[in-house]
């Protein structure tokens, strides 16, 4: 569908037109390819959706399984592994797949996740030859169904306090899986409570008396469909949502595997029992190795970013053709999208969702470099692990808010399971907390700003972290950020000097970047300088830390949401003219004001902006709600999601 309107406004505004196949192929990038196959499996396997509502627990699960073992014979979720293995050879491809499945029924979205990017990822990047030969080519076909072992009850986000314990027996060169208590044993892990037959397990490994830290082990949990020796296995039974995944809880008491299950990519154990690693600092080792399975939270964040489009699709077509209240005395009732509320409600949250698809196409790109390299310092890989960490909480963070509005503004409509809205906000409400917490994880982020990804930045916990801040000046903290040099450089390209702020134009994308990376510097030295006073007057790290925490997860925030605009503003600049630059500027502007405006209490509280010019940030917000207005049903209809998943032909036609 093009939109032809092209009329002229009083103040000489002309209305773009979209070209929708052009900008959907500008969205799919060099993946438009593999997104298509994604598509079309979707299309064909559309009855899920429906099944998910009509087939008890285990029929539905049965019912999953089937699907993901079928999408897996089209190469769509091979893509990531070596092509001796039967793979694509291609992480990036990998990633794209993933993102474009959750368009569809996203218990099989998390099945997918689990079997290839969890069990099958660890296999693959923290294993060596013998590892990838004996599993890989089952694995990849779906044939071989397995689990990926890592949380527990007791110890969630802290992995390395883990206590299930894999005790190495030099006699019969075997390691002994051990869980100690119930705290300890592996709780909500996907595919055990039916279909894994070996499982990634992460454990404490001790080793002629002494601990070596958390190391993976493949360890089989079934044998003939049942559990194997030493293996207890439970269902997690139904849960808020996800009932298609078999989430269950394994306990391990005293199962032996020979000593080459130990995934030794990192470290290795000698038969005699001497444990060997190039890695030679513990911290260091148990980050390397955590980092290789980064692409997770890649591919979650990019997957919520996906569930938000699904969702506004729906909203934005209804509202296109829902009529409710008459505009005037006899006059036709009007469009809900023509209300300005409904527009406030609506399109930022489209321009948002846009901003976010070109922040996960940045992260994405960095992932497929890092592991398809031929190698890279620890600088990128820490900042990308520190990106990743970032866009998925805040992708996650915009799929439950986004899914929750569009709801509502469907009204009872969206209430209804066939609206989609039901399932799309029970299965994907998780993703907030797994692949990491979504506070966990911005302050990882936080580290990386404080610490300038330091070359100890795997041996700095919280604690590390405040010490290390308490021993730099903070100017030395600010000089080592990129946003306090591109403050300086923006102070040169603004009008107005130090009042660079209160002179520029509202759509000067310049200007746009400079508030937001000035909020992140104000906000990276109040942090540090709160840290050092803490330690300045003797008090103890973990209490100033706990103080200051919501200041961290504050700059953190703020942070991601520059490299965010950034990764807009960049894109939407280097786009030929013509409607699809026109449309793609209006949505950039509108993100970012909005975003300034979110914030405008902390704004207007540091001197950036006066009430005056709030006021005009949040006219302008609604001027370019208005632009965008007539274009709102292309620019959900270029995401491409296929009919068959939008399920709801009484709201999206």
């Amino acid at each position: 569908m093009v939109n032809d309107d092209t009329s002229t406004g009083p103040s000489g505004y002309v209305q773009p037109r979209i070209d929708v196949p052009a900008l959907t192929a500008l969205l799919d990038g060099e993946y438009a390819e593999i997104r298509d196959l994604v598509r079309t499996n979707l299309a064909a396997h559309a009855s899920v959706l429906d099944e998910a509502d009509e087939l008890g627990v285990d029929a539905f699960r049965e019912r999953v399984r089937e699907v993901v073992v079928e999408m897996a014979a089209t190469g769509q979720t091979g893509m990531g592994f070596p092509p001796e293995y039967g793979g694509g050879g291609d992480v990036g491809a990998s990633i794209a797949a993933f993102e474009t499945l959750a368009f569809g029924d996203l218990s099989v979205l998390v099945k997918v996740g689990v079997q290839f990017g969890l069990f099958g990822g660890a296999i693959l990047q923290l294993g060596t030859e013998r590892h990838h030969d004996a599993y890989l080519p089952d694995l990849v076909t779906g044939k071989l169904m397995g689990c990926f072992a890592m949380t527990e009850t007791g110890h969630g986000s802290n992995v390395q306090a883990l206590g299930t314990v894999a005790t190495y027996d030099p006699r019969s060169q075997e390691f002994v899986v051990t869980t100690h208590g119930e705290q300890a044993r592996k709780d909500y892990i996907g595919n055990a409570a039916r279909h894994g037959e070996v499982a990634v397990v992460f454990a404490q490994l001790e080793v002629g008396g002494r601990s070596e830290g958390v190391h993976a082990l493949v360890v089989p949990v079934r044998v003939g469909g049942e559990p194997a020796p030493g293996v207890r296995i439970e269902d997690d039974g139904r849960k808020m949502g996800l009932n298609g995944v078999d989430n269950g809880r394994i306990h391990f008491d005293g199962v032996r595997v020979p000593r080459e299950a130990l995934l030794n990519r990192f470290a290795d154990v000698t038969p005699e029992g001497v444990y060997e690693s190039p890695i030679a600092h513990p911290n260091r080792r148990f980050f390397t190795m955590l980092g290789t399975l980064v692409q997770g939270r890649v591919s979650v964040g990019g997957a919520g970013v996906n569930a938000a489009k699904v969702a506004l699709t729906i909203a934005t077509r209804y509202a296109d053709r829902r009529r409710q209240f008459e505009a005037a005395p006899g006059a036709q009732e009007q469009l809900l999208l023509d209300y300005g509320l409904h527009q406030r409600r609506l399109l930022p949250l489209i321009a948002r969702t846009y901003a976010l698809h070109f922040a996960q196409d940045v992260v994405r790109g960095q992932l497929h470099e890092v592991f398809s390299g031929p190698g890279t310092d620890d600088q990128a890989r820490r900042r990308l692990e520190s990106r990743a960490a970032g866009t998925k909480a805040l992708g996650t963070w915009h799929a439950t808010r986004t899914i929750q509005e569009c709801r509502e503004a469907c009204g009872g409509a969206g209430y209804l399971s066939v609206n989609r809205f039901a399932a799309l906000k029970s299965d994907s409400d998780i993703f907030t907390t797994f692949e990491g917490d979504n506070h966990v994880l911005l302050q990882l982020v936080a580290k990386g700003l404080l610490t300038d990804y330091a070359s100890d930045f795997e041996d700095l916990d919280q604690l590390g972290m405040v010490r290390h801040v308490a021993g730099l000046a903070v100017e030395t903290v600010l000089e080592k950020t990129s946003a306090h040099k591109l403050l300086e450089r923006v102070r040169d390209l603004l009008p107005g000097g130090d009042e660079w702020d209160q002179e520029a134009g509202l759509l000067d994308s310049d200007y746009q970047l400079a508030m937001v990376r000035h909020r992140e510097e104000h906000m990276l030295a109040g942090a540090a300088r709160r840290l050092k006073r803490g330690v300045d007057q003797k008090r103890d790290p973990g209490t100033v830390f706990s103080q200051v925490q919501d200041h961290v997860i504050a700059v953190a925030r703020a942070h991601v949401e520059r490299l965010v605009l950034e990764a807009f503003v960049e894109k939407v600049r280097g786009l030929p003219e013509g409607g699809e630059k026109v449309a793609l500027g209006l949505l950039c502007d509108l993100f970012a004001l909005s975003t300034i405006e979110a914030d405008r209490a902390w704004f207007m509280e540091h001197g950036r902006l006066t009430v005056q010019r709030s006021k005009a940030i949040s006219r302008e917000v609604n001027d370019l709600c208005r632009k965008i207005r007539p274009l709102a049903v292309d620019l959900v209809d270029a995401w491409g999601v296929p009919p068959e998943m939008l399920r709801a032909p009484d709201l999206a036609g």
